[in-house]
């Protein structure tokens, strides 16, 4: 079994993080994953205070394993939404889209691991200062917001420039990947895309298909004129979006059409309007599998991988 120091500060069997899908990782994914010897994170996103808390409940009751909630800086509801992370007891708070540091004091004085999603070595090293117990390292191959490094080159960066460990994200959805990583000096992996397309997702079967259906090159990136792009699966949506972008559509005219996009695709199943989220590993992710078959799988393969490595490599 591949243990790492993952593992005990979650209280996981299996040094494997389940990413914080807004409107996609809801109780009944999370749980599966903690359930699994993973860690599930809940998605925030845009949510309401009331419903985020009605979801940490239900991951409550379906399991008694450690979990977390991913919080969005740029939700209208940080400062509810920590307040309830703290009330709750969660395991785990994971931050994106922003600096975590006025807040990491409140969550680590409630006993919170804090562990913000970085894309940058800078914003790595700034936020160790402020706190942060684990550090999310996130490539551009991700799905939803994302920075402009690819993992590859990030996450040796950012294990040489911090001293808390490091996990690695973008583009991970199998033991290979996991492997890789802890080549690379992180201590686990964080997966999104790979989660969607499990059993237990309640996210529409039409999002899920998109994934599966994915080839290499199915994803795109849009948002740039925003400073904040977002990589999802090429449909008419996107193709719209970026004929926005080319002509010089207003902020606030990008914004209105962008909003609301990924819950009408995530959870009504719009595949053609919506914002599909998935990263560039969607053309890695073949079949629909239960969180424990998958966690299971992505472990055999890493434990078969490095027991085989002694007769690939040779030393002279």
């Amino acid at each position: 079994m591949i243990k790492t120091v993952l593992c005990d500060m979650l209280g996981i069997e299996h040094p494997i993080v389940q990413g914080g899908m807004a409107w996609v990782a809801t109780a009944e994914l999370v749980a599966a994953v903690s359930e699994a010897g993973a860690f599930g994170i809940l998605g925030g996103g845009n949510a309401p205070p009331d419903y985020v808390r009605a979801q940490i409940r239900e991951t409550k009751r379906r399991t008694s394993k450690p979990f977390g909630v991913n919080i969005p800086l740029f939700s209208p509801h940080v400062d509810d939404l920590v307040e309830i992370c703290i009330e709750e007891r969660v395991r785990a708070v994971a931050t994106g889209a922003g600096n975590p540091g006025p807040f990491m004091p409140r969550l680590k004085e409630a006993g919170i691991l804090c562990m913000p999603v970085v894309a940058s070595v800078a914003l790595a090293k700034r936020l160790e200062r402020m706190g942060a117990d684990i550090i999310v390292a996130e490539g551009m191959e991700s799905g939803g917001h994302i920075g402009d490094l690819t993992t590859l080159p990030l996450v040796p960066q950012v294990v040489d420039a911090v001293q808390v460990p490091v996990v690695a994200a973008g583009g991970f959805a199998d033991g290979r990947g996991l492997v890789a990583a802890l080549a690379l000096g992180a201590v686990g992996i964080q997966m999104g895309t790979r989660f969607v397309c499990t059993t237990e997702c309640t996210v529409h079967e039409n999002y899920k298909r998109k994934i599966l259906e994915a080839g290499d090159r199915a994803t795109m990136t849009t948002g740039h004129s925003l400073g904040h792009p977002v990589r999802a699966i090429r449909n008419a949506m996107t193709r719209e979006f970026q004929e926005m972008e080319k002509r010089g559509a207003s902020e606030e005219e990008i914004i209105e059409f962008g909003t609301g996009r990924l819950r009408l695709a995530a959870e009504q199943g719009d595949v053609v309007h919506g914002s599909v989220m998935a990263g560039q590993v969607s053309g890695m992710v073949n079949d629909i599998v239960s969180c424990r078959e998958l966690v299971e799988r992505i472990v055999r393969q890493a434990e078969g991988i490095i027991g085989a490595l002694p007769g690939v490599v040779r030393q002279a």
